[in-house]
């Protein structure tokens, strides 16, 4: 649908604005409208009636991304996975059944964005940070022996890599395998803290539960260094920019223009090597 509609995209070069000045231009429809375009892509498969009713509820899109905004993923990519929820959602709308496609759609752009924050947000926990970015990559090489860092090697380490003490210790802590959960276990007023059950809206939703669901797949830190080692270089680049990368995340966009191929093909790309890595460390905590 995406490609015979020549659908808005957000532009790596000029960033979100002038996207949402754009979806923001397109009319909203009235019921009657919308209802005549929708039973027009029931009945006759037209295109055309589908890429209005898309357009005319990509601002919808927009506004529910940004109540994701607190899991440090790009708002660009939270965008267009609500993007695709819409997609999906006017392809199964029904005008009959006398409910608003807002309504409707609602469901299917939060349940998209859900799933991308499930797949992604352990990654994005490791390392937020420059200063734990860098920790992530170099720490297994510049410390010594298999046991705990002493406070000698921290504070040692801490200088050559300009970052805190408590920084080393604290990703030391995060690569041995301590388990973080969706609850999360910190207080309300913790930092530190972080909890992705705390950031997702509407708890009665259907999306919630498919995040309880989730919960038995959720990445271990152990190990994680190594399922990247283990991707070949195009998927290694891409993980790497888009989560662990020092100087801030790629876009899909961004790396679509680095490997001159589609956004969706980054996206299916980043896809597979995150089930690749799931799949190593699920062996790694069998063995």
């Amino acid at each position: 649908m995406t490609n015979v509609m020549n659908l808005p995209t957000i532009s790596a070069a000029d960033g979100l604005e002038p996207y949402i000045r754009m979806v923001k231009s397109f009319p909203m429809l009235s019921a009657e409208d919308e209802f005549a375009l929708a039973t027009r892509l029931q009945k006759e498969n037209d295109l055309e009636a589908a890429k209005q009713l898309i357009l005319s509820h990509l601002r919808l899109v927009v506004s529910i991304a940004r109540g994701y905004s607190g899991y440090g993923l790009p708002q660009a990519d939270l965008i267009q996975e609500g993007n695709i929820g819409l997609m999906k959602a006017v392809r199964k709308f029904d005008p009959e059944r006398g409910v608003r496609l807002v309504s409707f759609a609602m469901h299917w752009i939060k349940a998209e964005i859900h799933e991308y924050i499930v797949r992604n947000w352990r990654l994005v926990k490791i390392a937020t940070t420059k200063a734990q970015r860098k920790l992530f990559f170099n720490l297994r090489s510049m410390k010594q022996g298999s046991g705990s860092l002493d406070t000698e090697q921290a504070n040692h380490i801490a200088r050559e890599l300009n970052v805190k003490p408590e920084e080393v210790l604290e990703m030391e802590a995060r690569l041995g395998g301590h388990e973080l959960s969706l609850e999360g276990h910190g207080s309300d007023d913790d930092d530190e803290a972080f909890s992705p059950i705390a950031y997702l809206e509407d708890p009665a939703a259907e999306p919630s539960e498919f995040l309880a669901e989730r919960q038995s797949e959720q990445m271990e830190m152990s190990g994680l260094a190594e399922a990247i080692e283990s991707l070949d270089e195009r998927s290694r680049r891409i993980v790497q920019a888009r989560w662990l990368q020092e100087e801030g995340s790629a876009t899909l966009h961004d790396l679509a223009d680095e490997f001159g191929v589609s956004a969706e093909r980054i996206r299916q790309i980043e896809q597979k090597a995150m089930q690749k890595m799931k799949l190593l460390l699920a062996e790694q905590r069998a063995g």
